[in-house]
């Protein structure tokens, strides 16, 4: 860890600004380290000695920006610390959108390996349940209004799509029309679901959820969907956990879900050919899309696909 006075990078000099405008925090007591593993922003430990805390600092990727309200963001982490889902926010500094809360001790990130699990998968589908049910944040973006966003960002930075993308995107039309046709059920949602995104406590009693900058207003149908791709569940596991949520299995929900998951690859494809164009982060964002893609064809190519179309 390094104190104040010797930031290496435009990141770790927007840190120590931030962590300037803290009065209740001595200065030359600081110290702080980077976390890895984000693939938006830049996060930081940071450690105080006077008084002693242990906070967790995110600086706002580059040019993110163009596709997350900070403010937004900072209202969905709220959510979830007051309902008892995430950890406690500290500061949230508006003109910059640098958030600072505490830091999760006890906890450690879990991975694809932990969701094999039924208890872990239980603690997770609850949660997403209970924040659904918290109050609505001020902006609504649905799946549709995050692709359309990233297709233009990406046409305007001249990114490079896949060399399909006219049937992608003629069948992300159809799935479009189908689910407005059908309603769109709106509740507050988390939105990225990557699986170190969920905390498990030493015993595995206790789940929390951080990183909330894609929080919206969406389809909750959409935030099932993004999460049982994510986790590759196989199809009785995701029958299975729509019944939890919903307390009932319909064919209707489960072609929604399908559906969905689909579409949340052809939305984080197309968020990866934006950054893949303007971020200085350490990530081969051109693979992650080229994987989300791939994926988004095996929902669209099976021979199910319209009929889940009708099916909503």
């Amino acid at each position: 860890m390094k104190p104040l006075g010797h930031p290496a990078n435009d990141a770790e000099r927007l840190l120590e600004a931030s962590l300037q405008r803290l009065a209740e925090y001595a200065p030359s007591t600081l110290r702080y380290e980077t976390i890895s593993g984000g693939i938006t922003n830049a996060n930081y430990r940071v450690v105080s000695g006077e008084p002693d805390a242990v906070l967790f600092v995110k600086i706002p990727g580059k040019g993110t920006e163009v596709f997350i309200d900070r403010k937004v963001a900072n209202q969905a982490a709220v959510l979830a610390s007051n309902v008892g889902l995430g950890p406690r926010v500290l500061h949230f500094f508006a003109d910059t959108g640098v958030e600072i809360s505490e830091f999760v001790e006890g906890y450690r990130p879990c991975n694809n390996f932990d969701f094999q699990k039924k208890p872990v998968r239980d603690m997770a589908i609850d949660c997403y349940r209970k924040f659904h049910n918290g109050d609505l944040l001020s902006q609504t973006k649905t799946a549709f209004q995050m692709i359309d966003e990233h297709v233009d960002q990406a046409v305007s930075l001249n990114g490079i799509f896949p060399d399909d993308w006219a049937w992608l995107d003629r069948q992300y039309r159809l799935a479009r029309a189908a689910l407005e046709a059908s309603g769109l059920d709106i509740t507050p949602c988390f939105n990225d679901p990557m699986p170190g995104n969920f905390m498990l406590n030493a015993d595995g009693s206790r789940m929390l959820l951080i990183d909330y900058e894609y929080g919206s207003n969406n389809d909750r149908c959409y935030e099932l969907g993004i999460w049982f791709g994510e986790m590759f569940f196989e199809e009785d596991v995701e029958r299975e956990l729509i019944e939890r949520y919903f307390g009932t299995i319909r064919e209707e929900i489960i072609a929604r879900c399908q559906i969905y998951k689909a579409l949340a690859d052809i939305k984080w494809g197309c968020w990866s050919i934006v950054q893949a164009r303007q971020s200085d982060l350490a990530f081969d964002y051109s693979k992650y899309g080229a994987w989300k893609f791939l994926r988004a064809r095996s929902v669209m190519n099976d021979w199910r696909w319209e009929a889940w179309l009708r099916k909503i």
